[in-house]
């Protein structure tokens, strides 16, 4: 059911018939960056209201459960008791009672500006060491469904570690970004990359502007092209420097960032090498997006009133620490509107979005010609290395030779390139098999089922519905190193994340689902976090999704707890 555009091109006006008859017929769910997501009944089905104008084909459903109060405040003290302990620690090592572990200012150094005397060195010594074995683990198998883990023990309080020889077997894999299945070392995809190494070796040893370009690489950038419906693409052997060497060669001073406030690091740093001016808007919020771009057209730069030389927007297309879709389609109209660029991110969302793959832009069923620069990276869907820059013709002749990566940079290896080749020929099709098809469906299952099992189960579940990024909060920083290590003690690898990489309250356990998990892994995964939910008391969530309600076309209405 959609809504039009008001004569006036307002994206967020809405039917007031609909909208009327929502609120006096629906349970509402607010969300966390303030959107609200009507629906009501009628004639025993549960119907949406297309929101801002629309301009979504399909119900589009992102929840972020508010913080209950008393977990927020048990977190906070958990975090002031650690942080008193911590100055008495520091106490105790300035009088040489507790050897100092850490990097220190010398003697004669004492009266300079410190170098490591700031509050995340000050976090890192006395609240992350306490918990740092729950990160660096080291693998000894490829990164597939499941992995092998190589058992080390600590006995200064994780300041150093040591192997004990055991290898920890099958262990279930919920933390790679292997969306599609593609890191494994058997099959079409690794003897072609096998295949390669033979014939090209594994380095390249040079640059692709001076004797490093390979006719792989040309092969591979016609490929992307193709496979994402544009002009031209080029390929970076990095994905981390695809963004914050490539946004240096597109805007510069005079010119303006719009950027989310959850961008990746990549794009932060991008951002701030290239001398723009960046101004932040609030997480997939449309109205602080829209007011932004009103004054920029307004105001223009500051002091000198002159118009901006360029308005870029930087979004991704899922957040990887909030398993949130970005809202495409909104974006495109405020671009249109006010005349700027759009950069978007497709580092998570390439491969594992669309039925057939192709990322957030055809997730919305939108024209690839909306989105200025379309940036991706192969280290996640494609079981591989390195980022793309996809658009214009005119815009891969620009970066050619005003690019950073392209200029100084090695080239990508022909073993990863081919890599990249075989299972993008193969999400395509190409290979003469529905592998790659089936892969893609088989993700979006399994999306799916482990959200909603989650959700049913009591935990609090961020992101989007369709997001393989499945965030489970965890909040209070003695549960993530606990979390963690009783997950691989069930012979589960899991990630957690906390501070600076999220809010300081706001930790969490981050799975990455993958089609080459099957529904009996996933069962044995829900099951196991089911009862290391019930051990640390994770299951925070206020609301309980009803497993009966019949929903085809959403499943995020909840019924209210009344345990």
């Amino acid at each position: 059911m959609e809504s039009k555009l008001a004569p006036n091109g307002d994206i967020y006006s809405t039917v007031n018939g609909l909208m009327e008859k929502a609120h006096s017929e629906s349970k509402v769910t607010a969300r966390k960056n303030g959107f609200v997501k009507p629906a009501f009944a009628q004639n025993g089905k549960i119907l949406h209201v297309a929101q801002n104008g629309g301009l979504y084909k399909k119900p589009f459903n992102q929840s972020f459960e508010e913080t209950p109060m008393l977990v927020a405040v048990l977190t906070y003290m958990g975090y002031g008791i650690l942080t008193l302990f911590g100055y008495l620690r520091d106490f105790l090592r300035e009088w040489k009672i507790e050897k100092c572990h850490h990097a220190t200012e010398r003697e004669e150094q004492k009266d300079f500006v410190p170098l490591y005397q700031d509050f995340e060195n000050f976090y890192t010594r006395n609240l992350y060491m306490r918990i740092r074995d729950s990160w660096n683990r080291p693998i000894c198998s490829v990164p597939g469904a499941k992995f092998d883990v190589m058992e080390r023990v600590s006995h200064d309080y994780n300041w150093t570690f040591e192997f004990t020889g055991t290898i920890i077997k099958d262990v279930l894999n919920m933390g790679s970004y292997n969306y599609l299945g593609f890191a494994e070392r058997q099959g079409f995809c690794a003897d072609a990359a096998a295949e390669a190494t033979i014939q090209y070796g594994v380095g390249v040893c040079s640059t692709r502007q001076e004797i490093g370009n390979l006719d792989k690489h040309e092969e591979l950038e016609k490929l992307v092209a193709r496979f994402l419906g544009v002009e031209a693409a080029m390929a970076f052997g990095m994905g981390f420097a695809t963004n914050s060497m490539n946004i240096p060669a597109l805007v510069g001073k005079g010119c303006l960032i719009l950027s989310d406030e959850l961008n990746h690091a990549s794009l932060v740093l991008g951002a701030r090498l290239s001398g723009a001016t960046i101004r932040v808007f609030k997480h997939n919020n449309m109205q602080s997006l829209d007011k932004l771009l009103k004054d920029a057209i307004v105001h223009g730069q500051p002091r000198t009133r002159r118009p901006w030389k360029k308005i870029l927007i930087v979004v991704e297309g899922i957040y990887s620490m909030e398993g949130s879709i970005v809202r495409l389609p909104e974006i495109v109209a405020l671009k249109k509107k006010y005349k700027a660029y759009l950069y978007l991110d497709e580092a998570h969302s390439i491969g594992a979005l669309g039925p057939t793959g192709r990322g957030v832009v055809e997730y919305f069923d939108l024209s690839p010609k909306d989105v200025d620069v379309m940036m991706g990276t192969f280290t996640k869907s494609f079981g591989a290395a390195g980022g793309y820059i996809a658009g214009k013709k005119e815009l891969m002749n620009y970066l050619r030779s005003h690019s950073h990566s392209t200029v100084y940079a090695t080239s990508m290896s022909a073993p990863i390139a081919e890599q990249i080749i075989a299972s993008m020929k193969c999400i395509m099709g190409e290979d003469g098999t529905t592998l790659g098809q089936t892969r893609v469906q088989q993700l979006a299952e399994n999306t799916r089922y482990f959200r909603r099992r989650l959700k049913e189960m009591g935990f609090i579940i961020y992101g989007n519905d369709d997001s393989p990024v499945v965030p489970l909060m965890l909040y209070m920083p003695a549960k993530i190193g606990a979390f963690g290590r009783e997950m691989l003690k069930r012979n589960v690898g899991v990630v957690v994340v906390g501070f600076p990489a999220t809010p300081i309250i706001e930790s969490r356990a981050r799975f990455c689902v993958s089609a080459a998990h099957t529904r009996e892994m996933l069962d044995t995964v829900l099951k196991v976090i089911g009862e290391v939910g019930d051990l640390l008391q994770l299951k925070y969530s206020r609301h309980k999704l009803d497993p009966l309600l019949d929903c085809p076309f959403d499943e995020t209405m909840y019924e209210e707890n009344k345990d």
